[in-house]
């Protein structure tokens, strides 16, 4: 078995993973790097060579594992992609998006290079996308020219508990197998439940490694930190303030509203309307439309039914009136420039009687990160957009995250047994953190962390 990292970058960056086995080529996501632009934000495809791929497997649709993919396809021309079915309804909306978050940064920061796709190459790389059930295994490499080959490696998909349709990859040979657990949440949200890994076994594990950095506090639970963020929301309002929750448009979302309308029907939050993104919207009806098929909790709470969810549009974010309270949970989750979180943030920072709270993870360089490290009443730089800015607004931050427990994750590998295990998806921290308690732990277990671009023969 030989791996290939095509991140770019060896912290969170642009997911892809090249896997040949037993003659076969399978490319495990095909991400963007968040924080990057241009051509530099692809993944590696160069280092994959120009043979042919199989098959591209996607884990879930979070841009920085789906965000490239048409470009993949463009790189690997033959290949099919499989992803779960939930993640079938999600992908080709995610990647429209895309292009419009492309063509509107090359019209604002002059990004010639964008958009690295178009809508009509959507279009035109979607019959090539295929849907399957969790835990159902899929001959992967029978799609092209080993289709007359017997004993086809095979490729099932477990469901992650991260975002709707998230899915770890299990890929099996005839003598090696391997699982990539994409990125997992081991405990239940408030709608979506906890990853159904069980009995999961593998000779290489490829193991994302988040929240290494961070661990779980003595006596932190996930419903006490709710009640805390429901009771900083109920102050915020007695005062006549406006809050702010930055999230992602999928999953974080939807989790958030899943939240607040459970506390507005016990009575714990007083009705009233919930601002949100276009994008957030849409994929909130994809929630409430696929809730029969999903592993989660509250199956017949519609979000949609259930809060009077308004769209925010771009001049609203500008002239909407905060002389009132209001809820607004919007993307970007890390406030980058022109979202309606960036905006509202410049509104809302001035005054005292507002808050913006976060629920999520805000990388440090990015607005978001300096927005949630700043200090009152002290100036900061922002964003290129607003480079120094003073804030008075309250600010908390609220773990509630779709990542596992470093804990967890830890327990998990004693669980797979692996000989090899791969570290990824995480910063320098994070890995050194799982690189040092894996060796104490389990001895025996070979521990890798692979550079961008470099062939690992396993």
């Amino acid at each position: 078995m030989r791996i290939t990292s095509l991140n770019p970058d060896t912290n969170i960056g642009a997911s892809g993973w090249l896997v040949e086995l037993e003659g076969h080529r399978l490319l495990l996501d095909a991400g963007m790097h968040p924080k990057w632009e241009g051509r530099r934000a692809l993944p590696l495809f160069e280092a994959a060579g120009y043979d042919a791929v199989d098959a591209i497997a996607i884990s879930h649709c979070h841009h920085d594992h789906v965000g490239a993919l048409p470009v993949a396809l463009r790189h690997f021309p033959h290949a099919h992609v499989l992803m779960t079915e939930l993640s079938y309804y999600l992908v080709e909306r995610v990647l429209h998006n895309s292009v419009n978050v492309m063509t509107r940064q090359r019209a604002e920061q002059g990004i010639t290079e964008y958009p690295l796709y178009t809508h009509d190459e959507v279009d035109e790389i979607a019959p090539l996308f295929q849907g399957f059930r969790y835990n159902r295994p899929v001959e992967w490499a029978a799609f092209s020219q080993a289709r007359h080959r017997r004993n086809s490696p095979t490729l099932e998909f477990f469901d992650a508990g991260h975002t709707l349709g998230a899915a770890g990859i299990r890929v099996q040979g005839r003598r090696e197998t391997l699982f990539y657990t994409g990125d997992v949440c081991f405990h239940d949200q408030t709608l979506l439940r906890a990853a159904r890994f069980e009995d999961v076994e593998a000779d290489v594990l490829i193991m994302e490694t988040t929240r290494g950095g961070r661990g779980t506090p003595a006596g932190f639970t996930r419903e006490a930190e709710i009640d805390r963020l429901i009771e900083s929301i109920r102050r915020v309002f007695k005062r006549r303030g406006s809050v702010l929750i930055p999230s992602f448009a999928l999953g974080r979302t939807q989790e958030i509203l899943g939240l607040l309308a459970l506390e507005m029907a016990e009575g714990r939050l007083r009705r009233q309307p919930v601002y949100v993104g276009g994008l957030g919207r849409v994929f909130t009806e994809i929630y409430d439309l696929q809730a029969h098929r999903t592993h989660r909790q509250h199956h017949n709470l519609h979000l949609n039914e259930a809060l009077d969810l308004v769209v925010l549009d771009p001049e609203q974010t500008q002239r909407l009136s905060l002389h009132t309270s209001r809820l607004f949970v919007v993307t970007a989750g890390m406030m980058t420039e022109n979202t309606p979180a960036h905006d509202l943030a410049v509104r809302l920072a001035g005054d005292e009687r507002h808050a913006v709270f976060f629920v999520g993870y805000a990388d440090p360089d990015t607005p978001g990160g300096r927005f949630k490290a700043s200090r009152q009443g002290e100036p900061f730089f922002f964003s290129q957009q607003v480079p120094e800015m003073v804030r008075h607004c309250e600010v908390q931050d609220f773990d509630l995250t779709a990542h596992a427990a470093r804990e967890d994750l830890l327990d998990f590998v004693g669980m797979v047994d692996p000989r090899v295990v791969v570290l990824g998806h995480g910063d320098a921290t994070a890995r050194q953190w799982f690189a040092e308690q894996i060796a104490l732990r389990y001895p025996r277990i070979r521990i890798v962390e692979p550079q961008p671009g470099e062939p690992l023969d396993l």
